[in-house]
């Protein structure tokens, strides 16, 4: 299904309680497949309570580039969901392991 250019990342953030994800989850997640050839999203899906969410940030995310700010400014404008926070503290920490990750393959 992904080609061999392809990564698998997750990205987890800690969550409020008060949210209804943490009833189902005890963090949020978002796992991107990356194109590590381009550093495009090809793939993505969260620890959402509700479909609609999942295609949603998959909306979001599919075709910028992961270590690119575009995506928390993305995030930011278009998602106001009770875990808005938690999302783009979940897509920071994939951008770090991708950037940790990218750096270690290219030496």
């Amino acid at each position: 299904m992904f080609h061999e250019e392809t990564v698998y990342l997750i990205g987890d953030a800690q969550i409020s309680q008060n949210n209804p994800i943490s009833k189902k989850f005890s963090q949020f997640f978002v796992g991107v497949v990356v194109d590590r050839s381009t550093g495009r999203i090809v793939d993505a899906e969260c620890s959402a309570t509700i479909e609609l969410t999942v295609r949603f940030v998959q909306s979001l995310l599919v075709g910028k580039r992961i270590d690119d700010e575009e995506v928390i400014a993305c995030i930011q404008n278009r998602y106001f969901g009770a875990s808005q926070k938690a999302l783009i503290a979940a897509i920071r920490d994939a951008q770090r392991k991708y950037k940790q990750q990218f750096a270690a393959l290219s030496t």
